[in-house]
């Protein structure tokens, strides 16, 4: 797994965070996993990968330091839990790259995705216009009540 670059542009200014491959894999576990404190998660990758509970620990307020996880204070330990769902964090990825190289033009916006649905096969297009499709219902009942 490659280590990414991560830039998001908020206002006037342009922030950037490296995620490295257990900061990646750790927030792919709290997209399955509604929440967990550090030693579940250690528990968790201990069998797959090893590392020790202070790695994790470490690993965990990065994260949240980050934006990425929430954190409430239980007893002694804190709970962690994914700060953005999956999609809207990906989300908020392309449109910020997106925004960055087109200069806020919806047309090129989506020319990028016309382009990126060139390698799409038929199985994802169809999940593709399917979600389209719910999300249009979803403007239009909102629009109406």
């Amino acid at each position: 797994m490659k280590d990414y670059l991560i830039v998001f542009s908020r206002g006037a200014g342009v922030f950037s965070m490296n995620l490295g491959e257990l900061e990646k894999l750790v927030l792919k576990y709290f997209w399955q996993t509604p929440v967990a404190d550090a030693k579940q998660v250690h528990a968790h990758f201990e069998r797959s990968r090893g590392g020790s509970l202070n790695t994790i620990q470490s690993t965990l307020d990065r994260l949240y330091k980050k934006g990425l996880l929430a954190r409430t204070k239980e007893s002694h330990a804190y709970k962690y839990q994914a700060a953005k769902q999956r999609k809207a964090f990906i989300g908020e990825l392309i449109q910020d790259v997106t925004q960055d190289f087109t200069h806020g033009s919806e047309g090129n916006l989506v020319a990028a995705f016309v382009s990126l649905s060139a390698d799409l096969n038929e199985t994802q297009l169809n999940e593709l216009e399917r979600l389209i499709l719910e999300y249009r219902g979803k403007i239009n009942s909102e629009e109406s009540a």
